[in-house]
């Protein structure tokens, strides 16, 4: 039997021992799912790996990383898109599988997770976080407690727990905080004076969780952190050569939303105002001019260019260089200690406010040099309350030569085969064409026999002005077919609550609808309620986990296309179609896939499942583009006829009052 072989079969092994300690049964397509990690990881051959709900995707790459990580004496890194999925890992499937493993080998297997810097207290900062941000800068020592604002009283139980905490996680908080008050006591990587610098280095949250994470088998991370290691000069993971990617899916945008630059008029006047009691008076002085000279440009060209910019108008590339300038100016005082008529400074606290401001300072001079240049590789588009962003056109060059260029990558999740094929996804990331395979190891699930696809085929083609009165009739005679037990997918936050405000009138069942309460409440409640119904948009068509009868109807309103005047993936469309591709199929259909196939994937979360997904749109029936989409989706059986549809929901509903 050769070496590898070998292994192969003691990864198989190991995940037999893990799964029979948790007290699972032998999946065929997990085990197959581990089998092709391992092999990835060891032939140094990138992977995609569809793996739908149920499979155990976490166990079939957790066990092969352990193994390699231990072999290799080198750190795997696996990284996430959502906090829920990081904090399952490492407070619960990584302990257990430790916990299985360590009697089969030579040692426990270690692990750690590792943040960015900003989810973790500052001890720098917090001990200068005393102003209530909305009175005018009193200590709030002096001020009684019922007279401060709510991000003030935020900042006070802060300043306290951070003599308490062990981790200074901000996710260990027993009450949440509003983000303007974790923002007065943590600090981005860039703002960060360093650890020998800093008079609270030694104790920096930040720095331990580092050094946690520094010689273990398995890294936990997200895909931000993923980025800002491969994509930029700063060594922020210990050293790998394998790295795992979990909601894979969500890859694309996580590393878009790291590597764009926004810049806004407010933000600079903010900063110049800190950097005035920093010494740079007269410098911030003609900052926040030159910024109130931006503000009066873009609100001007808010009437006449909204949107993506092809070209920098000229207004705006006079303000943006005037800015650019005294950003620079206030930098360069902040640094060299220059001073104008402010006062100095000189305490440890106030050496880490000065970093803190130069490092923002210096964020914003970086946005507004990127937006000037207008780049045939940057989008810049002028956004809502007059921001200006600047976003690459493609992130798949950046991931060709900076991630799948120097590791070696595992990517997975329930909805990569668009279309059926794994190529959309690959062109999207940058993989290098011949160094990857694509695997779809299924579901344990029988889509096909637990789940109809009904489109409703009849109906008229969604319009801009709201839901037409034939859909509210179809959603009326489903839900009530259905018992209630609806998820209510849709497309828009209007769209979601006009169609909770007819059912309610028209429906005896209870409707919770986004934004009446946080998301995990309104789910606990979806699910305790059996006959109640969801509604809500784009934030629940993921992660949303409601096994069981109290879901057998995912109802989506529509295609969820993107915006068309969305000034990034218009952008990408028009690039697509000038290569001559289809900008369409390539940016749009692809959006709106992924989206289907996510949202289509709440029906199935547990083997005894049964029901229907309902599209109220007929396109996916009629236009050409709807085989495709419909491809990328679970494969249910299908029907466009509504009569066999409400019979098999109203049936559902029957055999499960007989079982009482």
């Amino acid at each position: 039997m050769s070496e590898n072989s070998e292994a192969a079969t003691e990864v198989e092994k190991l995940l037999a021992a893990a799964v029979t300690a948790l007290g699972g049964a032998k999946r065929p397509n997990q085990v197959k799912m581990a089998k092709s990690v391992h092999k990835a990881l060891t032939t140094g051959r990138h992977l995609a790996v569809q793996a739908g709900t149920g499979t155990g995707k976490s166990l079939a790459y957790l066990v092969p990383a352990i193994v390699q990580a231990m072999g290799s004496e080198q750190s795997v890194i696996v990284s996430t898109a959502t906090i829920a999925l990081q904090r399952q890992l490492v407070e619960r499937d990584l302990p257990r599988l430790a916990d299985a493993l360590e009697p089969e080998l030579e040692r426990r297997p270690t692990f750690a997770i590792l943040k960015g810097r900003g989810n973790y207290v500052c001890k720098a900062k917090v001990a200068n976080a005393i102003d209530d941000p909305t009175d005018g800068g009193e200590p709030v020592a002096l001020i009684d407690e019922a007279t401060l604002s709510r991000t003030a009283q935020q900042v006070m139980r802060l300043r306290d727990w951070a003599d308490e905490t062990d981790d200074g996680d901000r996710d260990s908080l027993d009450m949440g905080v509003s983000d303007d008050a974790w923002r007065q006591v943590s600090v981005s990587a860039r703002e960060c004076v360093g650890a020998a610098k800093c008079p609270h280095g030694i104790d920096c949250f930040a720095e331990q969780a580092r050094a946690r994470a520094s010689d273990v088998d398995v890294v936990v991370t997200n895909h931000a952190m993923l980025a800002i290691d491969a994509l930029s000069d700063a060594v922020i993971l210990p050293e790998h050569e394998c790295v795992i990617i979990d909601e894979a899916h969500e890859l694309d945008g996580r590393i878009t939303s790291v590597a764009t630059d926004e810049l806004s008029a407010t933000g600079i006047i903010m900063m110049a105002k800190r950097a005035k009691k920093l010494g740079a008076r007269d410098q911030a002085v003609r900052l926040e001019e030159a910024a109130g000279l931006l503000q009066e440009t873009l609100a001007e060209l808010e009437e006449s260019e909204p949107g993506r910019w092809n070209e920098l108008p000229p207004t705006a590339g006079e303000a943006l260089t005037t800015v650019r300038d005294s950003l620079w100016q206030v930098q360069t005082a902040l640094a060299t200690g220059q001073e104008g008529t402010g006062p100095s400074t000189s305490s440890a606290t106030d050496t880490a406010e000065r970093h803190t401001v130069r490092a923002a300072i210096e964020n914003m001079h970086d946005a507004a040099v990127r937006i000037l240049s207008m780049a045939e590789h940057d989008v810049v588009w002028l956004g809502e309350r007059r921001t200006l962003n600047v976003a690459p056109l493609s992130i798949a060059g950046l991931l060709h030569e900076r991630l799948f260029g120097d590791y070696t990558v595992v990517l997975t999740s329930a909805t990569l085969a668009l279309g059926g094929r794994f190529d959309t996804m690959a062109f999207s990331w940058g993989l290098p064409e011949g160094s990857w395979d694509g695997l779809d190891v299924g579901t344990p699930f029988d889509a096909g026999k637990a789940g109809i696809l009904y489109v409703a085929k009849h109906l008229p083609k969604p319009g801009r002005d709201g839901t037409a009165p034939q859909t509210m009739d179809e959603m009326e005679a489903l839900i009530k077919a259905a018992g209630g037990r609806t998820l209510g997918l849709f497309s828009s936050r209007r769209g979601a609550e006009a169609a909770a405000e007819e059912m309610r009138k028209r429906l005896p069942f209870e409707i919770f609808v986004q934004g009446e309460d946080s998301i995990g409440a309104l789910v606990d409640k979806f699910s305790a309620h059996e006959n109640s119904c969801l509604f809500g948009t784009l934030t629940l068509w993921q992660g949303v986990d409601v096994p069981g009868p109290s879901c057998s109807l995912v109802l989506i309103d529509r295609i969820p296309f993107p915006r068309p005047d969305d000034p990034l993936l218009s952008a990408r469309s028009d690039a697509a179609n000038a290569a001559g591709r289809s900008g369409f199929m390539e940016v749009s259909a692809t959006h709106a896939a992924l989206l289907m196939a996510q949202g289509a994937g709440r029906l199935l979360r547990s083997v005894n499942d049964r029901g229907v997904v309902a599209v109220l749109d007929s396109r996916l029936a009629t236009a050409r583009y709807g085989s495709w989409i419909a491809a990328s989706m679970p494969k249910f059986w299908r029907t466009t006829d509504p009569a066999v549809v409400r019979g098999s929901l109203e049936r559902l509903v029957a055999a499960r009052l007989k079982r009482g």
